[in-house]
Formats: C-alpha cells, structure tokens, sequence
C-alpha cells in the first residue's frame, strides 16, 4: 500500500510502501514517554520503500531493553514523533508512526508487544463517555 504523510506543521514529509498487515501496537515505558501517549502504534516497512519528501526530521538515540540502539526521528519545528530504526541490521527496517500517515484510517493494528506494561484501563476506553468534538481545545 502506497502512503504518505507528515508531521503536525508538515515540515517533515515522506512516502512509502507499506504492508498494511505490518501495523502493531507497543506498550512499553519507553513508547508510553517518547509518544506522551498510552502506547505507540507503528506501520513497518523495510528501509528501501521509505524516502523523506521534505524537511530533515531530528535524531534521538535511545538504547532498547536488548542494549540496541533505536534511532527516533522527529520533527524540530513541532516534536512529532515520524519514525524509528535501529543500527546494522536492525537499519533495514523502519517503524512510522500511524499517526503521521494520511492514510491511518485504513490502517489497524494486528498484534501487540509489552503487553505486560500496558495501562490498565487501555481496555475500558470503550465504556467512556464520548462526543464527536472538543468544546474547549485540549491540544
């Protein structure tokens, strides 16, 4: 599946091919802090079908669990999150953030990791009260 997208001020741009299979989520510390959000979903694709179209995001080196490092890109201008690799042969494959590509709606998660760091009420978001929009902005 053909994909593109940006970040929040749409300083940072890509393209790529993706399988649409290929979408999990990660309940990991680190995701949970590196998104400010419950959990970080990622669309993989191998390094070769992903090319900036725009700006040059930023780099974070985090050090995983497993003493690797995880190369974080992100946006200078707005802090987006817009994707992640790793080192040697873990720089063959690419992690976007879904919420950076325009196409997310199509796009659902198939698996999930660190499900042991999970928040507990992920499952209950459901049961919340909800409304379509925002009367008062929160972002």
């Amino acid at each position: 599946m053909h994909i593109d997208g940006q970040c929040h001020c749409g300083f940072v741009t890509y393209e790529a091919e993706i399988d649409p299979a290929d979408v999990g989520i990660c309940h990991c510390t680190d995701c949970q802090q590196l998104t400010g959000s419950a959990y970080r979903v990622t669309a993989g694709t191998e390094r070769e079908n992903f090319r900036l179209t725009g700006g040059e995001p930023k780099l974070y080196v985090k050090i995983g669990a497993n003493g690797r490092q995880r190369l974080q890109f992100f946006c200078p201008n707005c802090g987006s999150p817009i994707y992640t690799t790793g080192t040697d042969e873990d720089a063959l494959e690419v992690g976007i953030r879904v919420g950076t590509i325009n196409q997310r709606r199509q796009l659902r998660p198939r698996s999930q990791i660190w499900c042991s760091s999970a928040l507990p009420w992920i499952g209950d978001v459901r049961k919340l009260p909800g409304r379509d929009r925002d009367e008062a902005s929160h972002a």
